[in-house]
């Protein structure tokens, strides 16, 4: 199994700006958060990586406890716009997103089976196929963290990271849940 430090000694590469390591039962799921999602959130059923596309709470509870540990990591951006800059938000959410892809391949080719949540639902695609076709990436998917029922500003509070750094600057998330893999995991990814 690879370790914290093999991870760290990765990771440290990267422009993260925190992280913490934690195990699943760390991390608690709500159905509460649901109802803030169905009422505040312009991409409920409208995205794979939202709900009511991922599974029930208590099925989202289980798939993330059939790992062994949680990586959890921020980035920063700056959320000043002017003008020129319109779309700097989603430029610095695709960065967050290349650079969770990387982490997740790292782990992957450790010998690691991974589940990754992130900050926001998918935009992968200009237009998500939900809910008349599958989803044309599942493998690259990333579900969002909310949509799992975890309250993010909680957890980073709980792991001393910081949530809140002002109007001018925005914190993306994301939590890789990973474990070893199967003898017979291995074996099918020949």
């Amino acid at each position: 199994m690879i370790t914290n430090e093999e991870i760290e000694k990765y990771i440290v590469r990267f422009p993260i700006y925190q992280y913490a390591f934690l195990k699943p039962s760390d991390v608690e799921h709500s159905e509460a958060v649901r109802a803030i999602c169905k009422r505040d959130c312009k991409k409920y059923d409208t995205n794979w990586a939202c709900p009511p596309a991922v599974a029930r709470i208590s099925k989202c509870r289980a798939r993330c406890a059939g790992y062994s540990d949680v990586l959890l990591f921020s980035t920063v951006a700056s959320t000043e716009l002017d003008e020129k800059e319109k779309n700097k938000r989603a430029d610095s959410k695709q960065v967050h997103e290349e650079l969770t892809q990387y982490i997740e391949d790292y782990l992957i080719n450790s010998g690691c089976r991974v589940y990754t949540l992130t900050s926001d639902a998918c935009s992968l695609c200009p237009r998500c196929t939900f809910p008349h076709e599958y989803c044309r990436y599942p493998e690259r998917m990333h579900p969002c963290i909310e949509s799992h029922g975890i309250v993010i500003t909680d957890l980073a509070e709980r792991c001393s990271m910081d949530y809140n750094m002002g109007r001018r600057l925005y914190l993306w998330f994301t939590m890789i849940y990973y474990r070893p893999a199967t003898e017979e995991e291995l074996k099918s990814d020949e």
